[in-house]
């Protein structure tokens, strides 16, 4: 069981290691990389084999028209946003309604049973995800957590509501909002989402392992993070909203914190074409627990 609407992978200097698209391949999931045009070559070489990639080449006037939110201008990367919405763009020109769009740096994908966290090997957790998003009007946003913010020992909802998304994201196209901000573009598109009172979605049901901040090279490991830390993403967010972000020192480095609660208020509206009440009380997919040798 695979996702009905496509996904992209933004990627640049990362055309050795591609942990994202790797793992979605041995899940069998088709999956678009957006490349820059001088990396052609590179990622056509490591992937010319694999009949589950397509390569995308970034149009240049999506990075000439991105709004990065500051006044640097072309004198430094302007993060991976313009590749998002090219990807936008992209699904919209190809007839879908929604499109996922993830980090090129996640190695894992996985469901939660029981407090465990089992690796999946198809793409049923994108499909349940979809199906239960796309039930609802306002639900503009949605993903799978982190798997390291869902401890084992500990009980945590299925999904909770208006808050942030980061790396894999699940988007519905027709929002009047853009991936915009040099840094912080994810949190930046959550809190313009959730300020215009429609809903986001996380999934603890269903995570993602994605690799810390500035372990791999690439990307914007190698286009920020090595050069200058996490505080000007950091203070681009307050910069842009004060009024939800702070900085502080977390995580053994200058990061961010946004306060949430004022979303509470916004609720999940349900498409009434849909019966609910001829939902499945159960559904998995097709999903089985196996051991794997």
């Amino acid at each position: 069981m695979n996702p009905k609407y496509p996904l992209y992978i933004p990627s640049k200097g990362r055309y050795e290691i591609r942990l994202t698209s790797n793992y979605l391949t041995y899940m069998k999931v088709s999956h678009y990389i957006v490349i820059e045009e001088q990396e052609y070559d590179l990622y056509l070489d490591k992937t010319k084999d694999n009949n589950f990639v397509t390569l995308l080449v970034l149009d240049k006037k999506y990075q000439q028209e991105y709004k990065t939110l500051d006044d640097l201008g072309d004198a430094k990367s302007k993060g991976p946003g313009a590749a998002r919405n090219f990807a936008w763009q992209h699904s919209i020109d190809n007839g879908f309604d929604y499109h996922w769009v993830m980090d090129d740096n996640i190695r894992t994908f996985l469901r939660t049973n029981k407090n465990r966290q089992i690796k999946v090997s198809d793409g049923a957790i994108f499909s349940a995800m979809e199906d239960f998003c796309t039930r609802y009007k306002n639900v503009y946003m949605a993903g799978p957590n982190y798997f390291m913010f869902v401890p084992r020992k500990s009980k945590i909802p299925p999904f909770v509501c208006n808050t942030r998304i980061y790396s894999c994201n699940f988007i519905k196209n027709d929002i009047p909002f853009r991936w915009r901000g040099r840094y912080n573009e994810d949190t930046i598109l959550s809190l313009d989402i959730l300020e215009a009172g429609a809903c986001t979605v996380q999934f603890n049901a269903f995570l993602q392992e994605k690799t810390t901040t500035q372990v791999i090279g690439g990307g914007n490991t190698e286009e920020f993070y090595a050069k200058e830390g996490t505080y000007p993403k950091s203070k681009m967010l307050v910069d842009v909203y004060p009024q939800y972000a702070k900085i502080k020192h977390r995580f053994g480095r200058i990061h961010h914190y946004v306060d949430y609660t004022p979303f509470k208020k916004n609720k999940l509206i349900r498409k009434p074409e849909i019966n609910f009440d001829d939902l499945p009380k159960i559904n998995n997919y097709g999903m089985k627990i196996k051991k794997i040798k």
